[in-house]
């Protein structure tokens, strides 16, 4: 009965810090634009601003010194009160000024460590067995997290206005990040080893810099989101100038789009297990790339705005097809021994493209509109499945 009541303990915390884990993600990439747009901000502000999301594809530096020093109870508390304080010193800085943008990049970089320091407490606190509940509630925590912290905030700031959800959250991060600091149940040491460079980090990177075709893998892993990515910065602004309120896009775009990514991810995780690699990525991609003309022919200012939504809800729903069948093909690539390191590679790459392509994104929605910019969003993603016979084949080769 008492380990019944200690996993039970597990699994409650596990869930809690890996919802506030969402925290900074969902207030980000949600919150952050239609409060930007609201304000007045450009849309080539808006998509610069993406680039403070840097921190984020560049965990893998400081990895190790949470690994190395203190403890992951110690690295998540701090962090998260370190998020609180960012966020309410953004409710009294000017969004226009450069000062704003450099308290977002101290938001994403404490969320990074954040982030490193729960998955690396996971693989610590969590016993095999149970491992596999684990990940379930994790991610379905991170989830539900993107959804209050994103589309929820957005709604409830139709009510009480964006200074008050700023305080607010401040209030909550605080909370939480002593919470843990001082909660013993969390507390838990491991046996401080030092390795080598070479073996945390160089051998990782070198197995795959070996492999045939490497490049051509590279610039897959790097371009296989970037439609889907383009698309995702200028969504919300979209809203924003189509006139409408921040209830509507908190709960269309926002929540229920976030629902349906979900129910997305559970569906093509399912049919990424049933089929290839090269048929889960053609297939499931496609469906996430010609998602992005819904939008184009929903932005024409004549149609009514049922349409919006109509685009929305399958964008929301194929964007999840699609990034089941890429993650599922990415732990393919990596091998065993390298699981987490290779792992991070791949991902930083991809979070790479993602934050260059967002931030080039109010650029070209201002000079070409949002429907030339959403039809070149589509047309973008269709170079990068030529690759996919290459890179799975790659794939095949090396039994992976």
């Amino acid at each position: 009965m008492r380990k019944l009541s200690e996993e039970t303990q597990k699994f409650f915390y596990l869930s809690l810090i890996y919802f506030f884990s969402g925290l900074p993600f969902g207030f980000f990439y949600t919150f952050i634009p239609v409060f930007l747009r609201t304000e007045g901000i450009s849309l080539v502000h808006i998509g610069l601003f993406s680039l403070a999301s840097l921190p984020w594809s560049l965990r893998l530096l400081w990895a190790p010194l949470i690994d190395r020093y203190f403890n992951k109870t110690f690295w998540m508390g701090i962090s998260l009160i370190s998020i609180g304080i960012v966020i309410l010193s953004l409710a009294f800085i000017p969004p226009q000024g450069i000062t704003f943008f450099i308290l977002l990049i101290l938001l994403c970089f404490f969320s990074s460590v954040f982030d490193a320091a729960a998955d690396g407490f996971v693989v610590e606190w969590i016993p095999s067995a149970t491992l596999g509940k684990a990940n379930g509630l994790r991610i379905a925590a991170y989830r539900l997290a993107l959804i209050t912290f994103g589309g929820g905030l957005v709604a409830v700031s139709h009510y009480l206005g964006f200074k008050s959800i700023f305080y607010l959250i401040f209030l909550v991060s605080l909370s939480i990040g002593l919470f843990l600091l001082l909660n013993p149940f969390l507390k838990h040491n491991l046996p401080k080893k030092t390795y080598s460079l070479k073996d945390q980090f160089i051998l990782p990177i070198v197995e795959i810099l070996k492999r045939k075709g490497v490049f051509t893998l590279l610039l897959f892993v790097f371009t296989y989101k970037i439609g889907d990515s383009l698309l995702g910065a200028m969504v919300y602004p979209f809203w924003v100038d189509r006139g409408f309120s921040r209830l509507e896009i908190g709960l269309v775009a926002g929540s229920i789009g976030s629902l349906l990514t979900i129910l997305g991810s559970l569906l093509g995780g399912y049919l990424s297990s049933r089929w290839t690699a090269k048929k889960s990525l053609l297939t499931l991609g496609l469906f996430q790339a010609f998602s992005n003309l819904g939008y184009t022919f929903a932005s024409i200012s004549a149609l009514p705005k049922e349409t919006v939504y109509l685009a929305s809800v399958i964008e929301s729903f194929t964007g999840g097809l699609g990034t089941a069948a890429f993650v599922t093909f990415l732990t393919k690539l990596c091998q065993k021994e390298f699981s987490s390191t290779q792992y991070a590679v791949f991902s930083t790459l991809f979070s790479l493209s993602l934050t260059l392509s967002r931030s080039l994104s109010g650029v070209l929605t201002t000079y070409l509109g949002y429907t030339l910019f959403f039809g070149l969003t589509f047309l973008v993603s269709l170079p990068v499945f030529l690759l996919i016979p290459k890179v799975t084949q790659h794939l095949n080769s090396e039994g992976s």
